[in-house]
């Protein structure tokens, strides 16, 4: 079995990564640049690669065959957090506790910022080693589906659209199932494929794992939207409840939304039973981020 990791020992190796993989260029568009850095390292649970990290590790692969993955995930996160905080979108002036990008360097900068981080993912994942040809481009394939518009860009946009008509309990868990869980479903199916993993069991057990924590976490962001403050969560708190959102605590109230994350939590830790690897440290993480504070 690869070498276990804390969440720390992992956050750390993205960030360092990170960091070597926002190259210099020669031509005067280093302002871009360093609105990308603003951005992608401005903190962050780093969750999704970890993910990835994880999965790979516990398929019996080497975290380093992994690691071009992780990053590329966390630019397509950290680019549509940019998007979203634009005045077009969610209109958020800070994000982690700093002014968002837009407020940094401007919002056409922000939008560039965004696409640069965007394109930057796709070129990060193709450079990964030691995995088979047709793996890496079928892992490819599943992270611009999952990023496009049949998963995360199509929730968003749901999303929009649910601003002019209340959305149904039903069609708030297609969002949330598309905007948050489908850039943490490509997490854990690309951590399988860096140990290039292909076995339909072991990738649907990944994927029920990653729907489940996926629908939690969204809906524990909705209950410390009620719950936390400003300064824990390093944004605006009470923002659903003054634009009217509909979310799933209007739906059901903070106790039946906390019972909901159990059982969702619950339901992911089951869904690893088959799975052959080492899933202790991923199970511990399912039930960490059900009881986060920020």
């Amino acid at each position: 079995m690869a070498e276990n990791y804390t969440v720390k020992e992992y956050a750390d190796l993205i960030n360092n990564k990170l960091s070597e993989l926002l190259y210099d260029v020669k031509d005067g568009q280093d302002y871009i640049l360093e609105a990308m850095n603003y951005s992608l390292s401005n903190g962050g649970k780093r969750i999704r690669p970890i993910l990835v990290l994880e999965f790979c590790r516990a398929c019996g692969g080497k975290v380093d065959d992994a690691i071009n993955f992780a990053c590329a995930i966390e630019m397509i996160h950290t680019y549509s957090l940019i998007h979203d905080d634009l005045p077009c979108m969610d209109n958020d002036d800070f994000r982690r506790g700093k002014p968002s990008c837009h407020k940094a360097y401007g919002e056409e900068y922000a939008l560039l910022a965004g696409d640069g981080l965007l394109t930057l993912a796709f070129e990060t994942a193709l450079k990964s080693k030691n995995i088979k040809p047709e793996i890496l481009v079928e892992a490819v394939r599943i992270l611009a589906n999952l990023a496009g518009v049949a998963g995360m860009v199509g929730g968003q946009v749901l999303d929009l659209q649910s601003e002019a008509a209340a959305p149904t309990l039903e069609k708030l868990q297609t969002i949330d199932k598309l905007k948050t869980g489908a850039l943490i479903k490509a997490s854990v199916l690309l951590g399988c494929y860096a140990a290039n993993v292909v076995d339909n069991e072991k990738l649907k057990a990944a994927e029920k794992y990653a729907e489940c924590i996926g629908m939690a976490f969204q809906i524990v962001d909705d209950i410390l939207d009620v719950t936390s403050n400003s300064e824990t969560l390093g944004k605006p708190v009470g923002s659903d409840e003054k634009n009217n959102k509909i979310t799933y605590v209007s739906f059901m109230g903070v106790e039946k939304s906390e019972k909901i994350v159990d059982d969702l939590t619950n339901e992911a830790i089951a869904s690893l039973e088959g799975f052959e690897g080492d899933t202790q440290f991923i199970k511990e993480l399912a039930l960490s981020l059900a009881k986060r504070n920020n």
